[in-house]
């Protein structure tokens, strides 16, 4: 059985072979009855864009559509966008540490590890984009 994360959203435009589509990314309390009392619930407003090039003509702006991926994705996207930081700055910590920087040098080297890596991540985000693919299907409404 394939292992896919999904979220309801709405086609906002079609331009050739890309749908952008907005999904609301909702937290699991979120429709909980006395969420707004609770001050935990949260959700998000999300566009993405969904590559349609074999199918364009299947989708219309306004239409409620599924955007799916597989969570072997989700896992990916999570690695590059926090884990692979993480691991970063605890390399930099661990390098300073033992250099006997102080604490303030050590967590401003700490960040500014961080902007060579996000550059990288910038400047490969078409082949990002390439690796992370989302599917669309239609709702059973």
């Amino acid at each position: 059985m394939e292992n896919r994360i999904r979220h309801e959203g709405i086609i906002e435009a079609v331009d050739g072979a890309k749908a952008r589509v907005r999904i609301l990314q909702v937290s699991a309390c979120a429709g909980c009855k006395i969420a707004s009392h609770c001050h935990t619930s949260d959700s998000k407003e999300k566009i993405v864009d969904v590559d349609i090039a074999g199918r364009p003509q299947q989708w219309h702006v306004g239409q409620s559509v599924v955007v799916s991926t597989q969570s072997t994705m989700a896992g990916k996207a999570l690695l590059i966008g926090f884990g692979l930081p993480l691991l970063l700055m605890m390399a930099v910590l661990v390098a300073c540490m033992a250099a006997g920087c102080s604490e303030g040098i050590t967590a401003l080297f700490m960040i500014f590890a961080l902007v060579p890596y996000y550059i990288i991540v910038w400047l490969r985000r078409d082949n990002i984009a390439r690796q992370i693919t989302f599917r669309l299907e239609e709702t059973n409404e």
